[in-house]
């Protein structure tokens, strides 16, 4: 990697010309035995899409944050789509097979991907039951959506 000192002494004062190659933060490893990321086989594959690794601890407290934010269903979609593009996981949010009685009715899954860690695979849907208990408009909304009022 090419530092401001090699570049000095190469001769070259002026950044722009000089290309310096951007390394990605990747989350840390787990330790062994607690989590399936499967992170040692998606680095492995060079064509793999390493975005779920790029969710570090810090990035998901933030993203955690975002999700206790959430007020409305628009900022849930929003969120959603978000969490799609910068990710590249599908965060699933839909009435359960049998009859919807109780919040535990909505099944909330993020998706199964190489590079996501367990944890954040069940904080994130934890951090949204506690987001749709708090507002109750936004289960009515999600099961408005899916047509189960009949509107």
């Amino acid at each position: 990697m090419v530092t401001l000192m090699t570049l000095a002494y190469a001769g070259r004062t002026d950044l722009q010309q000089a290309t310096v190659p951007i390394v990605p933060i990747l989350r840390t490893e787990c330790p062994p035995g607690l989590c399936v990321c499967e992170r040692e086989i998606l680095l492995a594959d060079p064509e793999a899409d390493l975005r779920p690794l790029r969710l570090t601890r810090m990035e998901e407290e933030r993203l955690l944050d975002r999700i206790d934010r959430v007020s409305s269903y628009e900022e849930l979609t929003a969120l959603q789509a978000r969490i799609r593009a910068n990710l590249g996981v599908e965060l699933k949010i839909v009435p359960g097979p049998n009859e919807v009685r109780t919040l535990r009715g909505i099944l909330i899954v993020l998706e199964d991907r190489p590079g996501l860690c367990k944890k954040v695979r069940q904080s994130v849907p934890a951090a949204l039951r506690r987001v749709l208990d708090r507002h109750p408009e936004i289960t009515w909304a999600i099961l408005d959506a899916h047509d189960l009022f009949g509107r």
